[in-house]
């Protein structure tokens, strides 16, 4: 290895520490040497860290001339003695030491052997042996730490350097520094990061770039690119310093002068040599793994304001330095990380290849591990055992799955669990309660939500305990969410559920989960039917699966009052969303073997009578819903009566013939109900209905009366769902009148909220009445089209044939009786098979009935 001084040291490159002791007796003394001297960022040299094909003497002579430092660790055995040898290996090895610092450390005894004594009273007669005795390895160790941190900043190198006049050490200190360490392997899926940071350092000339994000992404990786990439920039060279080892701040100062070659000679601090060695110079100075010596972001500000020198770092946690300049690094690509897996499974199975038939299965792994790169790496080292299909149905529990890192990776990254592990011990305990507690979040969290959660912690705001989460990159920002909101990777959330599930804590953190989802029910009950309604459906969309989690808990646990809980609140959600689940979890609820409530009983009925209704409404069921009717009724609940009146309505419109006046007589009810309780919402929904009403009828001008006075109130209150309701029956009312034109332009409005909305059923009705105005027009090719996305819409949903709120039926019969009605089902067939987005383009592009939709 090059001594020279400035020469680039890569991470291997560190301060070498020889230690000589007994093998036998002082297995936990020597563990606890090798522990301290890695975390001072120095390299251990021992046996038993590998055998090397040499003879005994020869090897442990080559490795004290290649070392720094000789410690010395003695208690009874003067060691073996090889046959033809004066002296042990051990005290072998203490004469062979070259002029080198020495530290001796003696642990108490009284059996030492005789000749064990004889050199020690030799090494007590060396006045230039530093040795102490010691009790145990824990106190061993705290000697250890201290006293190589006291070496590193006052004799680093010297005893190994002639000394030199105080002007050569300027000049040797101020020699290149050389290049970055050639990566390893190639760099996948980071052109946009690369091109971020290259433009912060080259071309807007920051000098403090730090690029942050949760262990195994990546971070180190990208930054030997970009180290590698701007060299250029920086004529006198790139200074490399690996700071994982490293726990003490005080001695982040150090190891960048180790990997400078900057000696300590005495006289000025080590902090102000380092400064003077880089001066103007144009270095770069790349700094891995800051995130544990944060404590040392006053330091490194100092050399920023007193030199030149640019500064790349690699953290899980922002320094926070005034001039720092973030570069998030965020997971791969799909495609990237599919990349990544297929070219580390053929380092492991050169035969391995990319096809048709694992693909998808390597996809499907890759996202389950949200592509992150050391979980995929991981992942791909296993394809000698499992095959890409296998290794599919286990990403549920990943982390079993995910060990065997490269032996050349330290030992942070030997498994996807160290690797979190690792982050998880930098954070306060109260943080790291708290982000096992978030564990059980299947989807984002909002800030209630980690209130919520904080619940019963001791010490720290949630704010305090969330920026703290949000700092170490176990958490992070959901991009996208309709409230701001936040989330952990799939492997850090498996982590924190194992952690939970260990020390017995995971049922009360499901509870207190699910709780929190039977209060957002609560809290959202009120908010559905007001100006606030897109907002929290949107949120209840978001988590969905929360949702789910919190149902499925309670259905667990035997909690079936509070299942009703959850889902009678979110009625209007239920039925907005599709989300057809709420018949089956009130179905267990109904057959129970366990006691809940009258009131519970009666939901769990009205969800087994009623829930089915908007799809597939069965007039057969009418007494069933007046019995539930009369209990709600002498219960007060009018809420619950709007609802069941509401339902009785659309299953009297669906009797042979219709029973126009009892439908209306329930809906004068749930109008009277929704006025007194002043939701803009619940009287539109009346009025919606009671156009359909006058639509059986046939009364269109009443209908189209209705209809615009329900808009008018929804304009006004801003619910926009309901107003692409009452667009939808508008439109219908002027199909029946004829006017194709107006028809057309108030559905495309239809569609554009519904869009908006993300309201699955809204779309499929949409795209019904399009269907319905090109038929009438004679277009059968976009009709076929139209219809047949509405149909593939319904099936994603588990549902088939035509709902509740649908009209088309009477113009689909005539056309597939007409001569058109073998174009037509082509036309279906391909609308059912298209890509959603490119038929809704087409619908809303459609600018004249009659003519080729508008390019």
């Amino acid at each position: 290895m090059s001594r020279r001084p400035g020469a680039i040291r890569t991470p291997d490159q560190r301060l070498r520490v020889f230690v000589s002791s007994s093998l036998r007796e002082l297995v936990p003394e020597r563990r606890a040497l090798r522990e301290a001297i890695e975390r001072l960022a120095m390299a251990p040299v021992m046996f038993e860290l590998g055998a090397r094909p040499h003879p005994p003497r020869s090897l442990y002579r080559a490795y004290l001339d290649q070392s720094d430092i000789f410690i010395g660790v003695y208690w009874n055995s003067y060691g073996w003695l090889a046959p033809g040898e004066a002296v042990s290996g051990l005290e072998d090895e203490y004469n062979l030491a070259p002029d080198i610092p020495k530290l001796i450390y003696l642990k108490a005894s009284e059996n030492r052997e005789e000749r064990l004594e004889r050199l020690l009273d030799k090494i007590r007669d060396d006045d230039t042996v530093s040795y102490v005795t010691f009790a145990d390895e824990e106190e061993l160790r705290a000697l250890v730490t201290a006293d190589l941190a006291t070496l590193l900043a006052e004799h680093f190198d010297d005893a190994r350097q002639a000394p030199q006049a105080s002007e050569e050490t300027a000049s040797e200190a101020r020699t290149s520094v050389g290049s970055p360490p050639a990566p390893l392997n190639r760099l996948i899926g980071r052109e946009r990061e690369l091109k971020r940071c290259v433009e912060l350092l080259v071309t807007k000339h920051h000098r403090a770039v730090t690029l942050v994000g949760p262990g195994g992404i990546g971070k180190t990786r990208l930054a030997l690119s970009v180290a590698q990439e701007v060299s250029s920039t920086y004529p006198d060279g790139v200074v490399f310093v690996d700071l994982a080892p490293v726990r003490d701040p005080d001695v982040v100062v150090g190891s960048i002068a180790a990997a400078m070659g900057v000696r300590d000679r005495g006289g000025l601090p080590l902090s102000e040599r380092v400064m003077e060695a880089l001066g103007q110079r144009k270095i770069l100075l790349a700094l891995d793994n800051v995130e544990q010596v944060v404590a040392a972001v006053p330091k490194l500000r100092s050399l920023l304001e007193h030199t030149a020198v640019a500064l790349l770092a690699t953290s899980r946690v922002p320094l926070r330095l005034q001039a720092e300049q973030l570069v998030t690094v965020p997971p791969l690509t799909v495609a990237a990380a599919v990349e990544m897996f297929a070219e580390r499974a053929r380092a492991v199975k050169p035969d391995f290849e990319l096809s048709e038939s694992n693909e998808a299965d390597v996809a499907e792994v890759v996202s389950a591990l949200d592509c992150v790169p050391l979980a995929v790496e991981l992942a791909g080292a296993r394809v000698r055992v499992l095959p890409p299909a296998e290794m599919a149905k286990r990403v549920d529990h990943a982390l079993p799955l995910l060990v065997g890192g490269g032996r050349d990776h330290p030992d942070r990254q030997q498994t996807m669990r160290a690797t979190i592990q690792w982050s998880a011990d930098m954070l306060s305990p109260p943080e790291r309660e708290l982000l096992l507690r978030l564990g059980v979040y299947r989807s984002s969290f909002a800030l209630d939500a980690v209130e919520w959660t904080c619940n019963g912690l001791a010490e720290g705001s949630a704010l305090d305990l969330l920026d703290g989460l949000l700092d170490s990159s176990l958490v992070r920002e959901e991009e996208g969410a309709t409230v701001p909101s936040f989330t952990m990777l799939a492997t850090v959330r498996e982590y924190a559920r194992e952690e939970l599930q260990h020390t017995g804590r995971l049922g009360p953190a499901e509870q207190r989960h699910a709780d929190f989802y039977l209060e957002l029910a609560r809290r959202a009950e009120p908010e559905l039917v007001t100006f606030g309604q897109a907002k929290w459906i949107g949120r209840l969309n978001d988590e969905f699966e929360d949702l789910r989690a919190a149902v499925e808990f309670f259905q667990r646990t035997e909690q079936g009052d509070a299942v009703a809980g959850i889902v009678w609140p979110l009625y209007w959600y239920w039925w907005v969303s599709g989300h057809m689940e709420i018949r089956a979890w009130m179905a267990t609820v109904h057959d129970a073997d366990y006691e809940v409530s009258e009131r519970t009983r009666h939901i769990a009925e009205f969800y087994r009578t009623v829930g089915g209704m908007w799809i597939t409404p069965d007039p057969a069921v009418i007494p069933e819903i007046l019995a539930l009717l009369d209990y709600f009724v002498a219960e007060g609940d009018t809420f619950a009566e709007m609802f069941i009146r509401m339902s009785m309505a659309l299953l009297h419109l669906q009797q042979t013939p219709p029973q126009t006046e009892k439908a209306d007589a329930n809906l004068a009810r749930a109008q009277v109900i929704a006025e007194q309780r002043r939701s803009p919402f619940l009287v539109s929904m009346a009025l919606l209905l009671r156009g359909q009403v006058a639509m059986a009828r046939g009364d269109w001008a009443g209908a189209a009366t209705l209809y615009e006075k329900s808009l008018q109130i929804v304009r006004d209150s801003g619910d926009i769902f309901s107003q692409s309701a009452a667009l939808y029956g508008l439109a219908w009312v002027q199909l029946a009148l004829g006017d194709l034109q107006a028809a057309r332009r108030l559905l495309i409005q239809h569609l554009e909220i519904s869009v908006a909305m993300g309201h699955e059923e809204g779309l499929a009705l949409g795209l019904e009445g399009m269907f319905a105005v090109a038929a009438t027009a004679g277009d059968i090719v976009p009709a076929g089209r139209f219809l047949g996305a509405a149909q593939d819409i319904r099936a994603r949903r588990g549902i088939t044939g035509p709902t509740v709120l649908s009209n088309h039926q009477r113009i689909l019969a005539g056309v597939l009786e007409s001569p058109a009605a073998a174009a037509f089902q082509v036309a279906l067939k391909a609308g059912t098979e298209a890509d959603r987005a490119d038929v809704l383009a087409e619908a809303l592009a459609l600018q004249h009935i009659g003519v080729e939709p508008a390019k």
